[in-house]
């Protein structure tokens, strides 16, 4: 598997998303259930086909772009196929020396977004983004190594990669999340998305509040043909309420303003209404006085 990552990685943008288009349809005939579960959370999004279904080639360039994203050499730059716009807002944010709060959801190419924002900002500030690591021992080294680059930092789905996100925002540095991924039972509320009620983190409300770090959003819109990427960045459109529940509402609210922008980017076949893992989960972010 590590030398087809290899091969494909040395293919072109265009070349891998027009693959990644076709697989993202023989996937989508292939599979009822992830065909019924995509026209079921586009449904209660309230979309017509012709809203979501530009979605399912977009799924397949996702796949197809990571073996260039992630082994790419780290001297190869990603800026140059990246377009920033209003990334002003990012950069008044550090200066004011809080800490940032990054949150984007599964839409675009948000593994491309780190990377560039690192090489961006990272002069300025280095950026941890959250993730989970695999089951597989060789992806699972794979995604970990693939990454960490220069000035860009992964935490993991743990009290240990917690603790690495606090202490990177009082430093005033930049954190990365997705608060649109289901976590772990303990971790997490129930709150609408799109109607309906998901189980959504908690986490991102807690940083904020522990660390009294600034709150963005931010996606990166895959351009057509290979032809690279544009990342947004857009003030958190309310006041961030202390409670839980109404927290995670209000970031259910922001993730649903910005995939109403590019409803054809978003990952629709993700299992967002699933019940959560059973297992105990450390907290303890209340505690952390590091």
């Amino acid at each position: 598997m590590l030398t087809l990552f290899r091969w494909l990685s040395g293919l072109s943008l265009g070349l891998l998303h027009t693959l990644g288009s076709a697989l993202g349809w023989v996937t989508y005939a292939l599979s009822p259930t992830y065909r019924r579960r995509m026209a079921a959370n586009a449904a209660q999004a309230g979309l017509s086909a012709a809203q979501w279904k530009p979605a399912i080639a977009s799924a397949g360039r996702m796949v197809m772009e990571l073996p260039y994203l992630w082994m790419r050499p780290p001297g190869e730059p990603i800026r140059p196929r990246m377009r920033f716009e209003n990334d002003a807002l990012l950069d008044a944010a550090l200066a004011r020396g809080k800490g940032v709060l990054l949150l984007t959801p599964h839409m675009g190419c948000f593994e491309v977004a780190a990377q560039a924002i690192a090489e961006r900002f990272g002069a300025t500030s280095p950026i941890t983004v959250l993730y989970r690591p695999a089951r597989k021992p060789w992806l699972r080294e794979l995604v970990k190594t693939s990454r960490e680059r220069p000035q860009l930092f992964a935490a993991p789905a743990s009290l240990a990669g917690v603790r690495q996100m606090i202490r990177a925002l009082r430093k005033g540095q930049m954190v990365g999340l997705l608060p649109d991924q289901v976590p772990p039972d303990g971790m997490g509320v129930w709150a609408p998305f799109f109607g309906r009620e998901a189980y959504t983190m908690t986490l991102a409300t807690r940083l904020v509040q522990q660390t009294g770090a600034e709150l963005l959003l931010t996606w990166a819109e895959r351009l057509p043909r290979g032809a690279g990427y544009v990342q947004r960045f857009l003030p958190f459109p309310e006041t961030l309420p202390a409670d839980a529940a109404e927290s995670a509402a209000a970031i259910n609210r922001a993730m649903e303003s910005l995939i109403r922008q590019n409803p054809g980017q978003y990952l629709w076949g993700y299992h967002r209404y699933k019940a959560p893992r059973q297992q105990p989960a450390a907290d303890g972010i209340e505690q952390d006085k590091e």
